[in-house]
């Protein structure tokens, strides 16, 4: 079994759990604020990279975890290592700009290599 696809789902999965656990910590250090609309408020941004994470980590993680179990191509590789390093770019490009009001460099790489990884990797599941 390739550990590649494994590590990467480790890390997807520290993130969801991360995120999560940064959310409630947060919540209980301040004012707890449900129905948040404010894109510079750092709580909504931490609510919104954890909810855009847990909508897209999960299916990335079967797709790895099923090449993990047959033998993917240095190409599969590539795409599982590019789809992680995509979704933890759209996780820093949410939470270290000071506001979701504006797209920034790292939302933009981060959403739309999730996009093209993701797709190619349901292409290769096909093939």
């Amino acid at each position: 079994m390739s550990t590649v696809p494994l590590v990467c789902v480790a890390v997807l999965g520290l993130l969801v759990f991360g995120l999560g656990l940064a959310i409630s910590a947060a919540r209980f250090r301040g004012p707890m604020n449900y129905g948040m609309t404010n894109p510079s408020d750092f709580l909504y941004r931490l609510v919104r990279a954890h909810g855009n994470t847990v909508e897209f980590v999960p299916f990335l993680a079967l797709l790895f975890l099923y090449f993990a179990g047959h033998q993917p191509s240095t190409t599969t590789l590539a795409l599982i290592i590019a789809a992680t390093i995509c979704r933890c770019l759209l996780v820093i490009g949410l939470l270290a700009w000071p506001t979701m009001a504006r797209p920034n460099p790292a939302r933009f790489v981060g959403a739309l290599g999730t996009y093209l990884c993701g797709g190619a990797l349901c292409v290769a599941l096909l093939l």
